[in-house]
């Protein structure tokens, strides 16, 4: 089987040509696919290799104290869905554009829902302040297309950048609710619970490690269809099952 990595960390990089270097020499020595993302915030990673090549690469990333701390999420399939190796250095990890967005910058990290505890809040239909609950998905259309939570919103956006705009009608609605912000794996609702909270909506959470982290600590409960994915297997049902698992890509 192979084992499929999905991980990001905000740290401080004053090197991101660097560290691109490096991560692609830790990927290279473990014959690893996929994409690999630098930037002066931190690292975004999505790859994809043998289960031990995985590992290897894991130990020698946490190996750097800036980095100590990363969370990963993982997956199986029968095939590498990535054709090839790619590492870039960008701006951003997740494209936001928006200065009071930057998780370095801001004074402390959003607070956050664990996946335990939000789908006990699905549950019984509120927090346990009692306040109403509001599912936001900040992903765009294509994906939501794939699954989103039961009775979430959703806006129409192609973008991660288009997301304030098409907000701003809704945010009247939401003053009495408890909004959770939740995404594939962390990174766009992390970023879009600072943006919000900076922007007065001090209401809101984020689901901590997004869709995949809940599918793999809660299963599907309160979630219908799958979780779109960046790769060949295209989406992901509950159980973290591909939606194509074909030949390995040439």
């Amino acid at each position: 089987m192979i084992d499929n990595l999905a991980a990001y960390h905000f740290a401080a990089i004053d090197d991101p040509a660097a560290v691109a270097d490096w991560l692609r020499g830790l990927a290279e020595a473990g014959d690893l696919r996929g994409t690999v993302l630098v930037a002066p915030e931190g690292i975004n990673l999505f790859l994809a290799g043998r289960v031990e090549a995985i590992d290897t690469l894991v130990d020698g990333v946490r190996a750097d104290p800036r980095f100590a701390t990363l969370q990963i999420k993982r997956s199986r399939s029968a095939a590498v869905p990535f054709a090839r190796l790619k590492v870039k250095v960008k701006p951003e990890i997740i494209s936001f554009r928006r200065p009071d967005a930057m998780p370095l910058a801001a004074p402390a990290r959003a607070p956050d829902v664990a996946p335990e505890d939000l789908a006990r809040w699905i549950a019984q239909g509120h927090d346990d302040a009692g306040r109403r609950l509001v599912l936001l998905d900040t992903r765009n259309r294509e994906e939501v297309a794939h699954g989103s939570f039961a009775g979430a919103l959703t806006l129409p956006i192609d973008n991660f950048t288009e997301l304030p705009d098409a907000l701003a009608p809704h945010r009247d609605g939401l003053r009495d609710a408890t909004v959770v912000s939740f995404c594939t794996g962390g990174i766009r609702c992390e970023k879009a619970a600072l943006w919000m909270r900076a922007d007065g909506m001090d209401n809101v959470l984020q689901l901590d490690g997004g869709i995949l982290g809940y599918f793999e600590r809660v299963g599907g409960f309160g979630y219908d269809g799958r979780c779109f994915v960046f790769d060949d297997r295209v989406a992901l049902d509950p159980a973290l099952r591909p939606l194509h698992d074909g030949a390995e890509a040439a």
